[in-house]
């Protein structure tokens, strides 16, 4: 389903250290736009009875139902984009800009 790579894990695991998120589930939301491209969200919550619960490098991570499709096999990476500007990507074989940025 959804992976996370070994820097996003790390990165992950110590933003819920430092806010008090240790013990919630990091909620990971896609959402299809009217182009076709998918939107993601990322933050820790509380798992409801309908989420897939998926473990990822030490992280538990919870995808609703709504989600689910448009997140298979993907891979969520930080990376450094820029000198000391890291962010998380989302390398998801499902949005059409993945695609493009294969080609």
């Amino acid at each position: 389903m959804v992976t996370l790579t070994e820097a996003a894990a790390k990165q992950i695991l110590r933003s819920a250290t430092e806010t008090e998120a240790d013990e919630m589930y990091l909620r990971i939301a896609a959402k299809k736009e009217a182009d076709g491209t998918i939107e993601y969200g990322m933050g820790f919550d509380d798992i409801d009875e309908e989420d897939m619960l998926v473990k990822s490098s030490d992280v538990r991570v919870i995808i609703a139902p709504s989600a689910q499709l448009l997140l298979k096999d993907t891979v969520i990476d930080y990376v450094e984009l820029e000198p000391d500007q890291f962010h998380f990507i989302f390398k998801n074989p499902n949005d059409p800009r993945h695609k493009q940025a294969d080609s």
